[in-house]
Parts: C-alpha cells; structure tokens; sequence
C-alpha cells in the first residue's frame, strides 16, 4: 500500500509530460527517469494526507549525492540516542555535507555512523565485522514502517574518483553492492523529516535549515554549486520556498524537494534521471518542475 493517495489526473498529467519531454529528442526517457509527485493538503500537511502519482518510483537506481539525506538524518538519530558526541568538527562535516554536497564530508560522516574507516582490504573476522557494521545504516532504514525501504541499500561513500582498498571490496565484483534509492523511498524519508516524524523538533529545525535552498539570482550566481540551478529549484516561481538536496554525476542528474508556492500549495518532488545525456540535460528538471508545481486540479 502506497504512502500516498494515489490519484489519476496527476498519472495523466505525468505521464502526458514525459512524452512530450521524449519527443523533444530524450527518446530513452521513459526508460532513464523514475519521478514520485506528491500534493498536500495545507502547508504543514500531516504524515500521509498527500495525493500523488509515482512513475518507475519503486525502480532501484543510484542515487549519487541524494543519499547524503539520508546518512544527515541518521547523524541526528545516533546523536539522540547517545551513540555519538555532539562535536564542532560533527557539525561542520554535517554543513559541508548537505549544503556543498562535500564528498570529503560524507566520507567522515559515514565513518562516525559505522564505527568504520577506509583502508586496505580486510580479511577473515576482521572483514565481516566491518561489513557488518558498514550496514547499520541500512539495518536502521530497514526498521521503518512501510514497505518502501526494504529493498534500498545506503551504506557506501561517495567519491570524486571512486573507492579503493576494502571500499572497493564492499563493492563486490560487478558494483552489485552500491547504493541503490528509489524515488518512492526517497520521498517518503522526505515526508518523514519534513512532517517532524523522523527526528526530534530540535533536530528537525536544524536539519531543514541545512536543507533550505536560496531562490535568490544574486545568491545562486555567487555559488556555482548552488543546488538549484539544473535541478529542480531553477524551476519554481519567485517566493517559493524550497528544501532540497541534489545528486549529480556523470551518468545522473537527480533531485529531492520539498517546497511551499507563493499560493501556499505544498508538494514533494523526486525525480531522478539517468545515463550521461540526461545527465548533461540542465533544462528537463527545472522544466518539468515549472510544469508540475504550476498543476492545478
């Protein structure tokens, strides 16, 4: 059972806009984007009053930097349940992590979540211990209600240029063990964090801030990296208020959000595309979301 009211004008609508996207020379596109739509009642909506449409959004993709999302939340968790110090240099990887997408960040991040480090290959006792707690990411994930978290995998780094030593093992030997999203579960964790069920109050407060994203053109220009320009922020209206994190590598281009329209519409949007030209294309995510957070039924 879905999270959401699932609801048939938005499947139209969607469905209707891929093809139209497609034929504007993205001929693969149905094949290479997974998106999950969701509308809500009021601006501060509770835990499933949303109705919305999926499409391919139980389908496992890499999700490149959108899974920094998650391992921020779990950071917050371990932190309310004493299973790690609240430090300056904690606090400052969480920033760099969220608001630059710092793989270094996360890297470090990730080694406080899982009692592990990077280094040379493992063997015997000692590289299944360290297997076994590089996956209590997931082991958390996998507690959550619902059944759209069951088959996600977040427990590798992100890397600029790609893991060695035991990372590379944990790989395995085709990648089968990467990180693996799919937009269905990445908008219900969104959903989670944004509706205060995940985390505390204070938590949250904290977290959302990390999360706001300036529409502002001065600001977005002085910040290169800014998260909105290509993504799904460069597409809404002036006045709108937007919470996000981005993906982006050389075969994806993926976006999470949560954001609130100068007429007070709240809605999430997850869309992610892949393979290296859907990468490339800086227009489809800012144009399909204009079209979207402009739907009314």
């Amino acid at each position: 059972m879905s999270f959401y009211i699932h609801d048939s004008e938005m499947e139209t609508f969607i469905c209707k806009l891929i093809d139209r996207f497609a034929e504007e020379g993205r001929p693969s596109l149905h094949n290479n984007i997974s998106l999950t739509w969701i509308v809500y009642k009021g601006q501060i909506p509770k835990d499933a009053s949303g109705i919305g449409v999926g499409f391919s959004g139980d389908k496992l993709i890499y999700p490149a930097s959108v899974v920094k999302l998650f391992y921020g939340c779990a950071i917050e968790t371990w932190l309310n349940k004493d299973l790690l110090v609240e430090t300056k240099e904690l606090r400052r990887a969480m920033y760099e992590m969220i608001v630059n997408s710092s793989n270094d960040a996360t890297s470090y991040i990730l080694d406080l979540l899982t009692a592990t480090t990077s280094g040379p290959s493992l063997h015997s006792t000692r590289w299944e211990i360290w297997k076994k707690q590089r996956n209590v990411i997931n082991d958390w994930l996998y507690s959550f209600r619902g059944t759209e978290f069951k088959s996600i995998n977040c427990c590798q780094k992100t890397w600029t240029d790609g893991p060695f030593g035991r990372d590379f093992d944990f790989y395995g030997p085709s990648n089968q063990n990467k990180n693996a999203l799919t937009t269905n579960a990445t908008a219900k964790f969104m959903e989670l964090l944004m509706t205060g069920v995940l985390l505390k109050p204070t938590a949250t407060r904290n977290f959302k801030k990390l999360l706001l994203r300036s529409l502002d053109l001065v600001k977005r220009k002085a910040d290169p990296e800014n998260q909105v320009d290509g993504f799904i922020g460069e597409g809404l209206s002036k006045g709108t208020q937007l919470w996000s994190k981005a993906g982006l590598m050389s075969e994806a281009r993926h976006d999470a959000s949560w954001f609130i329209t100068p007429e007070g519409k709240t809605m999430l949007l997850v869309i992610f595309l892949e393979g290296k030209a859907l990468a490339k294309d800086n227009f489809l995510l800012p144009a399909l979301a204009n079209e979207l957070s402009n739907w009314d039924k």
